[in-house]
Formats: C-alpha cells, sequence, structure tokens
C-alpha cells in the first residue's frame, strides 16, 4: 500500500478486501467463497430470518461506506480489491435458504454468474447510482434474482436440493 495513507485508510482498505483476498485473482468469487460461506453458514445457524435480514441490510449498508470511501482511496470506481459488495449479494442470496451442500452451491454459482452478467437493472444501477451504492447495489439485484431462483427451488423441486 501507498506510504501516504493513513493508518485509518489502510484499516479501511484491509477490511473492505477482507485481508489478502481482494488482492486474489477473481477477487470476489474467492472472498465469497472463503469467507461468504462460513459466514452464511454462521449466521444461518444462529440468526432467525429477521436477524439474518437486519444484519445483511446493515452488512451491506457498511459495504456501501466502505466502497465509496475506499474506491476514492484508491482513485478506482468498483475496485477489484474491495470485495464486501460480493459478500452483501451472496448474503441477499441465501435470506431464508436452508444450509443444504446443493443450495450452498446453487446460490454461490447462481449469485456470481448474475452478478457477472449484469442482469437489469444492475447494470443500469452499477452506470447510475453514485459512489459505493452502484457498487454494491448491483450486487445487492444480483442477490435478489439468485434468491428467488432458491426459493422457487425450495418450493417446486426440494428432492433436488437436498430437502
Amino acid at each position: 500500500m501507498n506510504d501516504a495513507r493513513t493508518p485509518g485508510q489502510k484499516w479501511l482498505l484491509r477490511i473492505g478486501s477482507i485481508g489478502p483476498l481482494g488482492h486474489a485473482p477473481a477477487s470476489g468469487t474467492v472472498a465469497v467463497a472463503v469467507a461468504g460461506i462460513p459466514l452464511y453458514l454462521l449466521m444461518q445457524r444462529l440468526l432467525p430470518v429477521w436477524a439474518y435480514v437486519a444484519v445483511t441490510i446493515a452488512f451491506s449498508l457498511v459495504a456501501v461506506w466502505v466502497h465509496d470511501v475506499g474506491d476514492r482511496i484508491l482513485g478506482e470506481k468498483d475496485s477489484r480489491k474491495l470485495v464486501l459488495d460480493e459478500l452483501a449479494g451472496f448474503f441477499v442470496a441465501m435470506i431464508g435458504v436452508p444450509p443444504t451442500w446443493q443450495l450452498v452451491l446453487g446460490g454461490f454459482l447462481l449469485e456470481r454468474a448474475i452478478d457477472i452478467v449484469k442482469v437489469p437493472p444492475a447494470n443500469w444501477i452499477e452506470r447510475r447510482w453514485p459512489g459505493g451504492w452502484g457498487v454494491v447495489g448491483d450486487d445487492l439485484v444480483a442477490g435478489l434474482y439468485a434468491l428467488v431462483f432458491l426459493q422457487a427451488a425450495i418450493r417446486w423441486i426440494p428432492a433436488w436440493v437436498g430437502l
């Protein structure tokens, strides 16, 4: 990191990149696989759905702030080094989803694919919403799409998803 950065800026960037994960190739996917899935499993086990939703909303708001400030520090828009947006999208995708391996894998793959493709209105949100709102907003949209698919699978093909 640049030595001219303040200690606070360095900490914000470490948090936003989840340490070394934001510096890995395919950093968003790596961050969800290494940090997002275990955090989802922990939250799903410990929290009722309403609390999981509250934590996801709070996490998403923190992610907006971290991406807004972090991108300004880095001089980039939607820096690949900052990965909290990816976790926020995954947490949305997994709202109320039981932790079977099929659903966790499906949620991971669906959310990542939808986020990468930028299914509308995600592409519009990413371009038009300012700062961290656009950066995180497109991931939340991807998470909502994945959530709809996962909830449909839970209801219509429960045996296929390990229920």
